[in-house]
């Protein structure tokens, strides 16, 4: 589990990027690639190393008008970190 004061980052053998040809978010890695879905992708694109996983969900439910989404997100990064896309950074 991922402490909601840690601050996630995409892992440095993946890529995020937006792919014209898959109409979506995408994490690129040596072998392939994982095409994103606009939940995981909005998640993501927020995991830069620098922000907190709890101003990772404020920004997310500001940004979507939606309050309680931590579980969520919680749930999210924890699968990413399981399949080692993610890394839950140093606690803020």
């Amino acid at each position: 589990m991922i402490d909601s004061h840690a601050c996630p980052a995409v892992a440095p053998m993946y890529r995020l990027q937006f792919e014209p040809a898959q109409d979506g978010w995408v994490l690129l890695y040596p072998e392939g690639m994982v095409r994103l879905n606009t939940p995981a992708a909005e998640i993501l694109r927020r995991c830069d190393g620098r922000r907190s996983v709890t101003e990772i969900v404020g920004d997310l439910e500001r940004a979507f008008e939606r309050e309680g989404l931590s579980n969520d997100v919680l749930a999210f990064l924890a699968q990413a970190r399981e399949r080692g896309w993610v890394h839950p950074g140093a606690a803020s």
